[in-house]
């Protein structure tokens, strides 16, 4: 098999792998939602990723024991990959924290902690590429005057490039920041939305990083701007396959999507990692298989929104029903 080809990251200049490796899937037991990886199993499939020619690896605080893991089990072999990581994230380990999302800190002295504790945990002295998690609003970014912060950062060879986690209804204000170098978002063809978003992004010669790419190999009911859930059954594409798992076409569908820097695949499978990995050497899919997965995907998106209006009215109507009319109280 060819090996993996590489892209530019947008304005950074840095070569990576069209496929990348996140990271969070070795986060063990340390976060709320725990995944018991074992050291040797963690060592495995960082030391494959490298070895299958993966040079984009993004990390975070926020991911338990990830970073520290990275550092432990690759960290001898720093120069052969990018290293991405997150700030504003809570420096201390939380598993037991019960609010739907950690709450994140973009104060100067909480990202300083945080960059510190990275290149620790990390065996590194510098972070390629430094984002902003959790997508927060620009008016908060503004007020913590973040981009001062981690310019500081870049200037004393800490980092050396910044981007955002963002997402949408954040993504638009993120567009606008002339500092963001690249920017992470979801993207699939079961979550296509925002297709325009990184056609800008690319204008503009800012990395877009994608997570999310096979929509965890179909399995997944991606959420798009319809609020409707789709899997891949809903698109029925086994004619479509000619061979390929359908992990492997959704894979293949958002690395053949213009402006896409690099796709992000989390597992803590060496063998996951491998069958990636050929999907991707296999290239881009035919403009008119793809074609033909945007268009399913637009018939199911329709057919979803029609039959969750239905549900809601049927809901709606069997509530009023139900409810007590004019003098039905007592008295």
């Amino acid at each position: 098999m060819p090996a993996l080809s590489t892209r530019t990251l947008g304005r950074t200049g840095l070569s990576v792998s069209e496929l990348g490796f996140g990271a969070m899937e070795l986060r063990n037991t340390p976060h709320r939602h725990p995944r018991p990886v074992p050291n040797s199993v963690a060592a495995d499939v960082l030391n494959t990723a490298l070895d299958l020619g993966i040079t984009f690896i993004d990390t975070s605080i926020d991911y338990g024991d990830s970073e520290e893991r990275i550092g432990r089990f690759i960290g001898h072999r720093r120069d052969e990959f990018v290293l991405a990581t997150k700030a504003g994230c809570p420096v201390e380990h939380q598993p037991h924290a019960t609010t739907a999302r950690l709450v994140h800190d973009y104060s100067p002295a909480n990202l300083r902690e945080g960059v510190e504790q990275s290149l620790y945990r990390l065996r590194t002295d510098h972070i390629d590429l430094l984002q902003v998690h959790l997508a927060p609003a620009v008016e908060e970014l503004l007020r913590d005057d973040v981009a001062a912060t981690l310019e500081s950062f870049r200037h004393e060879g800490k980092v050396r490039f910044l981007g955002v986690s963002s997402e949408r209804p954040e993504l638009e204000g993120h567009l606008r920041l002339p500092w963001i170098d690249a920017v992470q978002l979801p993207y699939s063809a079961l979550e296509p939305e925002l297709e325009l978003d990184i056609a800008a992004l690319a204008g503009d010669d800012r990395g877009v990083i994608v997570r999310g790419g096979s929509a965890q190999g179909g399995a997944l009911r991606a959420r798009g701007s319809a609020q409707v859930g789709l899997a891949a059954r809903d698109l029925d594409l086994g004619d479509l396959l000619d061979g390929e798992s359908v992990a492997g076409l959704l894979l293949r569908f958002t690395l053949s999507t213009p402006g896409v820097s690099t796709v992000i695949s989390g597992t803590a499978d060496p063998g996951h990692l491998r069958a990636n990995a050929r999907a991707a050497q296999r290239g881009p899919l035919a403009v008119d298989v793809r074609n033909e997965i945007r268009r399913r995907y637009v018939i199911a998106a329709a057919k979803a929104t029609t039959e969750a209006k239905a549900c809601r009215d049927m809901t709606a109507g069997w509530r009023s029903s139900r409810a007590p009319g004019p003098g039905s109280g007592s008295g």
